[in-house]
Formats: C-alpha cells, structure tokens, sequence
C-alpha cells in the first residue's frame, strides 16, 4: 500500500492510514502490556525513528472510557487497553491530531485480533475518526504505509523480549526482599539504557554479546542487598493480559508486595515458543501449509537456542529460580490437556500451573478476563485434574472484569494466602 491510497471507508467508518509524512509530527500511543519488557521494546521502535509512548493511565475513569465505547460484552482486555488510548485522547495530555493508536493482532481465534476496529469504531463515534490506528502482528493482517516493521527491527524487538524476560524473573524474586529501596529499578533502569545503546550499534544480539549481557545482569540482581526475611510464595498465570497489565489486575503485584509475597510470573518467551508449537499441532492435525510448518519450526529452534542461553546464565547462580524449559512445559502439558486445546492460553495454562508448583509456587493466582471464554474453559477445567496431580496446589482463580469489585478480589487472594500461612505453620510444627 502507499501513502495515495491512505484513507478507505468499510461501513461508513474511515480506516486512516499512518503516512510517511506522519512519522515525523506524530506519536503512537500504545496501551501498557508487558510493564518489565515494554520501556526496551519502545526504544527499539524509537531508534528507526518513530515517536512512541506508552500508556500508564490507570482507574475507574480508565475503565468507564472503555465501556462508554465499547460493548460490555466485549472481553475485559479490549475494555482496558482501548480505553488506556481513548482515555488519552480525551484527557488533554496529546494533540488528537497529532497522534496514533496502536494494537496487537494476534491472527486465529482470538478476539484481540479485531480491537484495531473496535478502535476505529469508538473513534468515529467520537468524531475522531481522523486518528490513524496501526496494527503490530507478525501475521499478515494489516499494513499501514508510514509504520514497516523490518527484518532487525523485529530481531531487536524479539531480544527486548528475552531480555524483559530475564530481567522480570530477577527482579520479581529480588524486590520483595531488597534492604534499601530502588535499588532493583536502578538496575533496570541501567540496563535498558545499557541495551538501548548496544541495539543502536546492532550489537547485544546473538552469541557471545548476549551471554556476557545475561550474566552481567544476573550479577547486578545477585549483588543487591536483601533482608533476611520469609515471604509467602505465589505463582501468576493466565490469560497474557491481565496477568502482566497493571490496569488489567488491578495492581496485583504490587498488592503482592504488600502482603509480604514473593511471585513469579512465567516469561513471554514461554508464549512464543507455545505459538510456534502450536503451528506445529496446526500442520499435524489439519495438514496446514508446509510454508507454516518450516516457519515454526525455524521459530521454535531459534527460541530454544535463547532459552538455553539464558538457562546456562543461571545456572551459576543457584539462588534464583530459573525458568523450566519449554520441552519439560510441555510434558507437563500433556498431563492435562491434549495439545489441540489452543485457543487463548489453552494447554500452556495447566502447565504453566504445573510448573510453578514444583519450583515451590504452590500458591498460584489464576487470572481470568470476562470474555476470554477459552481461559474461563480452560483454567477451571484443568484445576481438579491440577489438584490431583499436585496435592499442595493452592489455586484461587480470580475473575478481572469492568463490574468487579477490587476489595473481594484482594479478599479472594487474602484467603488464599491465609491457608498458606496455615500450610507453613504445620510443617513449621512438623
């Protein structure tokens, strides 16, 4: 497409395509998913010359933004993240005309595919329909002129990844216990600046660069001074939204912090290696294209090379628990589910489950959006069968939506939490 063809009109709503010429004056607005990841993937799309921010409105008001345009029976995810960018347009801190909104299509049978058009129809209801909404994919869904994503673009955004990845999994078990306040973001901080300038120079990408990263990083988190103290253990899973956004939980992790909790919430590079196998299952089940299966299978391979890595960095370090490869996940996987329940989370959720119950998470919170029905499906389907394979699971599925109250859903954890206290006391006694 060029940028002559840059406006089109499907059901009387305008689809505005981000220009060339918009590069320059505008700033893409994007709703806040990966809090950890997000500040090094935006640097990256920074360096090829865009303007980005990323949006940390939270609230009720956040919320009734999204409900006043879009339908309550749309999932909680789409609710929130376009009402964080429609909360943005109205509240006075950009230009309307001078900024663009960007989403994720995930392609399949998820409904995230279809929120740039959601997008698009609470813009034209707000008579902003002259703001410009782009599409980030990896499928072929949607192309916008001014915006290409290219071949080291997406290198550099996929290592942000995997770096966001180990850098959550550190600070999540070193926070909780830090002596002196901010030293953990000091680290991060100091590392996304680190790997911002290395990704300039295309360096920090493949082979010996990233092992050095990693195991610099690992001995900037292990150096941190921590209290000797005990905190309850609490694993995160569920539907990839809610269980990262902070919008979407409502905080919970740092309601966690609170109740003196250490948690660990599986990285995204787990999700993408589940994706790719799931291709695989695509190909074996329904004879997708051979062009499919050697993508993912390339995809897979090249993703099990950095977790690797990443496993051989910590192995050094045996204080910190690492994260279980993706070979175990799906054993583990396999226990629950087949693996053609893929829809939403499908049979990764289970095993995810699985897999912080025997690093020592017993105590896993399960997010659950409204109209994420595979979730709902899936989470509540595989808890019994979870219980009988783990017998000290303790699962507390919490459900995330516009009309849910905040104060029982901590309630609901406090809980949960009271039997683990109740569980340590007894092999304390023991």
């Amino acid at each position: 497409m060029n940028d002559s063809n840059a406006t089109e009109s499907i059901n009387g709503i305008r689809n505005v395509k981000f220009t060339s010429q918009m590069k320059k004056d505008y700033t893409i607005l994007a709703p806040d998913i990966f809090p950890t990841h997000l500040p090094l993937v935006v640097e990256v799309v920074r360096m090829y010359g865009y303007k980005v921010d990323v949006l940390r409105y939270t609230g009720k008001k956040v919320i009734d933004t999204g409900l006043a345009y879009v339908h309550n029976d749309m999932c909680y995810p789409a609710i929130c993240s376009t009402g964080q960018q429609l909360y943005a347009l109205k509240s006075g801190d950009y230009d309307p005309h001078k900024v663009a909104l960007i989403q994720f299509q995930t392609g399949g049978g998820c409904r995230a595919s279809n929120y740039i058009w959601l997008l698009r129809k609470a813009l034209h209801n707000m008579g902003m329909d002259f703001v410009p909404v782009l599409s980030l994919s990896f499928n072929k869904t949607e192309r916008s002129p001014g915006f290409r994503i290219t071949p080291m673009m997406i290198a550099k955004g996929l290592m942000a990844l995997v770096y966001g990845d180990l850098i959550m999994l550190l600070k999540n078990q070193v926070l909780p216990y830090e002596k002196n306040k901010g030293a953990v973001q000091s680290i991060i901080d100091k590392w996304t600046k680190t790997l911002t300038e290395q990704f300039r120079r295309n360096k920090g990408l493949v082979g010996a660069s990233v092992r050095k990263n990693m195991r610099a990083i690992i001995e900037d988190f292990a150096a941190v001074e921590k209290l000797n103290v005990k905190k309850t253990k609490v694993g995160v899973v569920g539907e990839i939204y809610v269980k990262y956004s902070p919008l979407g939980n409502n905080g919970l992790e740092d309601f966690l912090l609170s109740q003196d909790c250490e948690f660990m919430v599986p990285g995204v590079l787990g999700f993408f290696q589940y994706m790719f196998d799931n291709m695989i299952t695509d190909h074996e089940l329904y004879g997708t294209p051979l062009k499919s299966l050697w993508g993912a299978r390339i995809g897979a391979s090249m993703a099990r090379r950095i977790e690797k890595t990443m496993l051989d960095a910590l192995k050094d370090y045996p204080q910190f628990a690492a994260p279980t490869p993706f070979a175990r996940i799906r054993e583990l996987g396999d226990k629950t589910l087949g693996r053609g329940v893929k829809m939403g989370e499908g049979w990764l959720l289970p095993a995810e489950i699985a897999e912080l119950i025997e690093k020592g998470y017993d105590n896993v919170i399960c997010a659950q959006p409204f109209g994420c029905l595979p979730n709902h499906i899936v989470a509540k389907g595989a808890a019994r069968t979870i219980r009988e394979l783990y017998p000290t699971a303790n699962l507390c599925p919490i459900d995330y939506d516009a009309g849910a109250s905040k104060v029982n859903q901590e309630n609901r954890i406090k809980l949960m939490l009271a039997i683990a206290k109740e569980k340590e006391n007894e092999q304390a006694r023991n």
